[in-house]
């Protein structure tokens, strides 16, 4: 698809350009198969850490809330979506911002519902609409506070995120959590289908161009589950029973799981909400820069980070996870050079087709746990590998190396030993073993309060010693 045949160098850079309507309806479900899966991993995640089940044949057990969740990730990725490119009086950016559900808010969800049911569902989407409701609060200041998060600090925050999620990665690979007691966890069976979604993925990544390359985890996914049809992991009746059992039309239902309110979800989700906003500068800005040449504006910032917030909190009404822009959507307009956000618009409308089908989320729950497991180790890498990207930004004078080893050590160490803070109150303790939290608070905080010039004392002290 050639950039003549989408209109002018000038028109292409327009955020208001309207493509010939055959090009932009597939540019826009481009931008849905770009996102799709990261999109509703976190559901499927955060389901499966509540107990429901997984796969075609799992049983009864959660089918109509994993389905439900999916569901809601798919349209409320949508509507968020629109808020960014239609805009709503000062929500939105007006420019093609794809969002999507988190995956910066899973180390502060899992603990929340790790295997209490349905009965934790009330307190973490209560925790999704207040934190949304403070995330777009954040947009009236947001440019103002962007000094207290250098790469340092933001580059932390990231590489904690995947590093908290690995974990996760490897478990469903494996066959789900060692708990749930499967006697195959970890079985040649069970690492054989997720091998064949990384290596299909890598394939498609590296070895292919266009669609199948944008494509690669979506289609490393599909690959994989017709795997594990072939191999008798899910069966052709499972399937039929689960699209059976579905609704082929479903409106979402507010306060569908009640409301009830914990400090632990309010403050974990309000902290994650700050480092979302801060993510959703980095991607405006790189919208701008890559799709018009220019830098973004203080309402684009702020419009931008009014939708993130609140698309999460109306979210949270309807049993959908928290939103935030989608970085590789940003690299999708910088590779096609199509800035319309009209096109944007078109794949948001599929999305929220999508999540008022709930037979859509009934099949994409027969997704073994173990094919989800492949997907998610290339998505959860990309996360510590995006981290990393931003750490080769940063000054490595020795304070920020103090300020890293310090945050990054207590961080990672309490999630690996909760032990260690068992006897806390029940709030701190889930906050401080969520790992990213106490990572990204110290190094915040030593960074405003340990002084530059130590920094640069130490290197004019250090060129001092190599002249004597």
């Amino acid at each position: 698809m050639s950039h003549s045949s989408l209109g002018t160098a000038e028109q292409l850079r327009d955020p208001n350009y309207t493509p010939p309507l055959a090009k932009a309806i597939p540019l826009g479900i481009q931008h849905v198969l770009a996102m799709f899966v990261s999109n509703v991993t976190p559901a499927i995640i955060v389901a499966g850490a509540a107990g429901f089940g997984f796969g075609s044949d799992a049983g009864a057990m959660g089918f109509p809330d994993m389905t439900y969740m999916i569901q809601m990730s798919m349209l409320f990725a949508g509507i968020a979506t629109l808020l960014q490119t239609i805009t709503l009086g000062p929500v939105g950016a007006g420019l093609p911002i794809v969002q999507g559900t988190s995956f910066a808010f899973l180390p502060i969800m899992i603990p929340l519902v790790a295997g209490k049911g349905p009965d934790a569902l009330s307190i973490l989407f209560t925790g999704v609409l207040l934190g949304g409701l403070f995330h777009a609060f954040l947009g009236l200041f947001i440019g103002k506070i962007r000094f207290a998060l250098p790469p340092l600090v933001t580059g932390l925050v990231v590489t904690m995120i995947g590093l908290a999620l690995v974990k996760v990665g490897i478990q469903y690979a494996a066959g789900g959590v060692p708990a749930m007691g499967k006697p195959e966890y970890g079985s040649l069976l069970n690492w054989s289908a997720a091998l064949v979604v990384i290596f299909t993925t890598l394939g498609l990544k590296f070895f292919t161009r266009g669609m199948l390359s944008i494509s690669a985890v979506l289609l490393g996914l599909i690959v994989g589950y017709i795997y594990a049809l072939t191999v008798g992991m899910i069966t052709v009746e499972g399937i039929a029973r689960n699209w059976q059992f579905a609704q082929a039309f479903a409106l979402p239902t507010p306060f569908k799981y009640g409301f009830e309110f914990s400090a632990a979800a309010l403050i974990g989700f309000c902290l994650m909400g700050f480092v979302s906003a801060i993510e959703t500068v980095g991607d405006v800005s790189g919208i701008t820069k890559g799709g018009a040449g220019r830098e973004a504006t203080d309402a684009e910032i702020s419009g931008a980070t009014y939708a993130d917030g609140f698309g999460s909190a109306i979210a949270g009404i309807f049993g959908g996870l928290p939103n935030t822009s989608f970085s590789q959507n940003v690299g999708l307009i910088a590779m096609t050079g199509v800035m319309s956000r009209h096109v944007v618009t078109i794949g948001a409308i599929f999305l929220i087709v999508c999540g008022l089908i709930p037979k859509i989320g009934a099949i994409i729950r027969t997704v073994p746990i173990e094919v989800l497991g492949g997907g998610v180790i290339v998505m959860f890498g990309m996360v510590v590998a995006a981290g990393v990207s931003m750490l080769a930004d940063v000054d490595w004078s020795r304070r920020n190396m103090v300020i890293f080893a310090i945050s990054l050590s207590i961080g990672l160490g309490l999630q690996l030993e909760p032990n260690a803070v068992q006897y806390l109150p029940d709030t701190l303790r889930i906050l401080m073993t969520s790992g990213l939290l106490p990572a990204a608070t110290i190094a915040i905080v030593l960074n405003l309060i340990l002084p530059e010039e130590l920094a640069a004392e130490e290197v004019s002290g250090g060129h001092a010693g190599q002249n004597k």
